[in-house]
């Protein structure tokens, strides 16, 4: 990919705020085309959009019935779209949980700090 290209992102994260804000920091430098998806089914239904860039939280929706977690949308994504790029994060500092989003295909996992939201951007503008 191309540093500076726009790029199609899906931010998948149940906390709006947290969404938003990730969402205004990526495209303050570069006009990617972002989309936030509050639940990780929403984002499957709308990967005939094929985002270049998922942004995904480890723990969707934790409080509610039936719904995936992040890891068993990332296997889903993986399987499915083997080629898609998706950032992990979480507020887990365990390393066991990190090491699991890599293995299941991740390519990188961010833990939810002061420093997330840069680095996410960053991440974003070198894939």
């Amino acid at each position: 990919m191309d540093i500076g290209r726009p790029k199609k992102i899906f931010i998948v994260e149940d906390d709006e705020l947290q969404g938003s804000v990730l969402r205004d920091r990526i495209v303050r430098d570069i006009p990617h085309h972002v989309n936030v998806f509050k639940t990780g089914e929403d984002c499957l239904k709308h990967m005939d959009h094929c985002p270049d860039v998922i942004v995904m939280d480890y723990h969707l929706n934790s409080n509610v019935k039936d719904a995936k977690t992040g890891i068993e949308i990332l296997e889903v994504l993986k399987k499915t779209y083997p080629d898609v790029h998706v950032i992990m994060m979480s507020s887990q500092e365990r390393y066991s949980v990190a090491l699991q989003s890599i293995q299941k295909g991740a390519e990188q996992y961010i833990i939810k700090d002061g420093d997330a939201i840069e680095k996410i951007s960053q991440m974003v503008n070198e894939l």
